[in-house]
């Protein structure tokens, strides 16, 4: 079955860099379309970005020039680089297949 697993968060402060990861397996990684959402405290869930099998990508405004979505299709895995980070970037970050996500990664950027 599909199995996403997000790592990389952790505390940082205004200004810093963090690189997420999301491992994969039981599906055609090399086709797929994926993305990452974000669920910052007492809000909805939000698209951040997302990546398509030929490498197209696309960004919500909130982050476009800062943060960068890849793939790696021999290790199966998306990466998410995020730059000059903001506290409002404090969030669960989860990688998508679909309608699947992964168990999140706690991001949070202190002041």
């Amino acid at each position: 079955q599909v199995q996403l697993v997000e790592s990389g968060g952790g505390l940082v402060h205004t200004g810093d860099s963090l690189r997420l990861s999301c491992a994969t397996s039981g599906f055609d990684f090399s086709t797929s379309y994926m993305r990452w959402f974000r669920q910052r405290p007492g809000k909805e869930l939000e698209w951040v970005s997302s990546i398509s099998a030929d490498g197209i990508r696309t960004y919500t405004t909130s982050v476009k020039g800062r943060f960068d979505i890849s793939r790696d299709n021999a290790k199966n895995t998306i990466y998410l680089q995020m730059n000059d980070l903001k506290p409002e970037d404090t969030a669960v970050y989860y990688c998508a297949k679909q309608s699947t996500r992964g168990q999140g990664t706690q991001v949070t950027v202190s002041s």
